[in-house]
């Protein structure tokens, strides 16, 4: 069979833990961390005659994030049971929502500020709750298997976000992760830590094969067991040329064999089959009894959207537009979160140049924070004080390449930068003085003078370095400037 072009479709189902002190039905602490199976009661684990009560923190989180999802909130919802069997699911069956999920339809925007895909409305199919199952764990001691299992994460509260199949590539998956995980904290509505669960992803993925035919579908897979978006990346790379390759050696369709589920493995980089996937019907879904619906009004679903705030998607704009920054600029700020964007417009409001306070912030401010960790409110050099930093380079009071060896300074001691300079030996240059040095420098190097009417003004190079040597304190830029301004004038 030769080689068919193909398009590689992808939908994401991503499970997020909202961030409550208790269970979606019970009173059980969330806690992560503790002892196992410390943390259980006889409503999370299902005993006979417990009955559920719904944890109303959970929901309005739940209704925070669909709404900022731009999804349709129905005024009516119910709660239902998903019948199947695994050892870390005592009940036997999970809460979860079926035919009618708390919101639907919505809708999350994405870009590259690399412009490596377009920008793109990826659709919502629904974002529903469900309590979370317990933990399974698997080791092998002396060649023999020991499988334990941890109940401390039954009831936990689940948001699953189920994405329409509207991504293209592992770039795509990726940057629809990053941005949901962006706006699901900038919400508060978890802590998205994917190394403790609070965050995971599936992907279904196949491929749309171009023939001569047409567009021939392949089989869905699921993709589980990916434990960070860059795994996810690597892991929808792997999947889509294997899908290829498995089409041109038995050109089955979508629809032709049960759809699969494969878990990744990291390590070897490559997907491993584990079960084939049941319907929904397989889980003989049916409303639980022991729990009422939820009503949502028009109103309270307004209140939710009024209360939500400035999102990244509008912050992001925002800042280019009052701003006047790049889109990778902006980008870069916003993705570190609410506290840098308000520590960015404290600087630029005081140093008068947004742009500059955008690079020193991620050339420096980031760099101290990714290397030594903390909290960018915590960091010694206030936003105030590094506008000062930037506006005292400006204004010709700190030479731009001791600019670093300041910020260094405030860093250590926390003082502004006029309390740092006389320590460091820097004081500001009379203007008058300046004046002098450039007239005798330029006196004494007329061949300087005569090149640069020439139109060289790289030769004004050679009077800098000898006034910056004659005067460490001088700024090379207003230096240039002056000798420039003399020369203009002379006949």
């Amino acid at each position: 069979m030769s080689t068919q072009p193909y398009d590689l479709v992808i939908g994401l189902e991503v499970h997020v833990q909202l961030a409550t002190q208790t269970k979606l039905f019970c009173r059980c602490s969330t806690r992560f961390g503790a002892a196992p199976n410390t943390q259980t009661c006889p409503v999370c684990i299902g005993l006979p005659g417990a009955l559920p009560v719904m944890n109303a923190h959970a929901y309005q989180l739940a209704l925070r994030t669909a709404v900022a999802l731009n999804c349709e909130i129905p005024t009516y919802t119910k709660w239902d049971r998903k019948q199947y069997y695994y050892p870390d699911l005592p009940k036997g069956y999970q809460i979860s929502q079926f035919d009618l999920p708390m919101s639907r339809d919505g809708w999350l925007e994405i870009s590259d500020p690399q412009e490596r895909f377009a920008p793109k409305r990826v659709g919502i199919i629904r974002a529903h709750l469900e309590e979370d199952a317990g933990k399974s764990m698997h080791d092998e001691v002396a060649g023999k298997a020991d499988s334990r299992i941890d109940l401390n994460r039954t009831g936990t509260p689940l948001l699953e976000i189920v994405s329409e199949p509207d991504l293209r590539s592992p770039l795509e998956a990726k940057t629809y992760l990053s941005e949901l995980k962006l706006l699901l904290t900038y919400l508060g509505v978890s802590d998205c830590n994917m190394q403790e669960g609070s965050l995971r992803v599936d992907a279904n993925v196949n491929l749309h094969v171009h023939t001569d035919q047409g567009i021939v579908p392949t089989p869905i897979v699921e993709v589980k067991n990916m434990n960070s978006f860059r795994a996810v990346e690597r892991a929808l790379t792997y999947e889509a040329e294997r899908l290829y390759d498995v089409w041109l050696e038995t050109g089955r369709r979508l629809g032709e064999v049960p759809k699969q589920t494969r878990g990744w493995d990291d390590q070897a980089q490559v997907t491993r089959p584990q079960r084939s996937k049941e319907e929904s019907s397989d889980y003989r879904y049916f409303p639980d009894p022991d729990l009422v619906p939820v009503v949502v009004t028009h109103e309270e679903s307004a209140a939710v959207r009024a209360s939500l705030g400035e999102l990244p998607a509008a912050l992001r704009l925002r800042l280019q537009t009052d701003w006047e920054l790049p889109a990778y600029d902006a980008d870069v700020l916003v993705n570190q979160g609410p506290a840098a964007v308000e520590y960015f417009q404290e600087a630029a409001r005081e140093s008068g140049d947004a742009k500059k306070a955008s690079n020193w912030i991620q050339r420096d401010v980031l760099r101290v924070l990714n290397e030594e960790g903390g909290d960018i409110r915590d960091f010694p050099v206030t936003a105030a004080r590094l506008g000062g930093l930037i506006r005292a380079v400006d204004e010709g009071l700190l030479p731009g390449s001791r600019a670093a060896e300041v910020f260094a300074r405030m860093r250590e001691t926390g003082q502004t930068v006029q309390e740092v300079l006389p320590g460091l030996g820097i004081v500001a240059v009379d203007e008058s003085e300046l004046q002098s040095l450039c007239e005798q420098l330029l006196q004494a190097n007329p061949k300087v003078i005569a090149d640069v009417k020439a139109g060289r003004r790289q030769a004004l190079g050679s009077v800098v370095g000898q006034a910056k040597k004659k005067n460490p304190n001088v700024n090379p830029a207003t230096v240039q400037q002056i000798c420039l301004d003399l020369i203009d004038r002379m006949p």
